[in-house]
């Protein structure tokens, strides 16, 4: 159930978007357990020659980016885990961008699960009614 909310450099383009979009919802599927039929992805484009990386822009690196932010539920991934999955998102966006430049970044936020839900519903709700459903 997370969101997740991407900035690439570039000009917008609904391919790339869409490869993005499978990419990081099979990679928050892989590593992080989420369910990827209600992982939520929205991306922004960025023109190279306005995102800067140390002082420079990315287009003088003649490089890429990307700043990719998710939430979680607190306490429902590892540290090994979410290491996994930073690493493999920095490799999956090299793969589609091409030359990444390291000042890339991924930060999931792990938020209570009684102020986080979706359709009305928070996951603290989800829980105990599941929890309340199994008994």
């Amino acid at each position: 159930m997370p969101i997740v909310n991407i900035s690439v450099t570039g000009k917008p383009d609904a391919a790339l978007s869409a490869a993005i979009a499978r990419q990081v919802t099979e990679l928050t599927a892989t590593h992080l357990r989420k369910d990827a039929t209600i992982t939520a992805v929205a991306i922004a484009y960025h023109d190279p020659e306005h995102w800067f990386a140390g002082g420079k822009s990315l287009a003088e690196h003649d490089a890429s980016s990307f700043w990719l932010d998710i939430k979680v539920v607190d306490g429902t991934n590892t540290k090994l885990e979410l290491e996994a999955y930073l690493k493999a998102l920095f490799l999956g966006f090299g793969s589609l961008l091409g030359k990444v430049h390291e000042e890339s970044y991924a930060f999931v936020h792990e938020v209570p699960a009684a102020a986080y839900g979706y359709g009305g519903k928070t996951q603290e709700f989800r829980f105990i009614s599941g929890r309340l459903k199994a008994a």
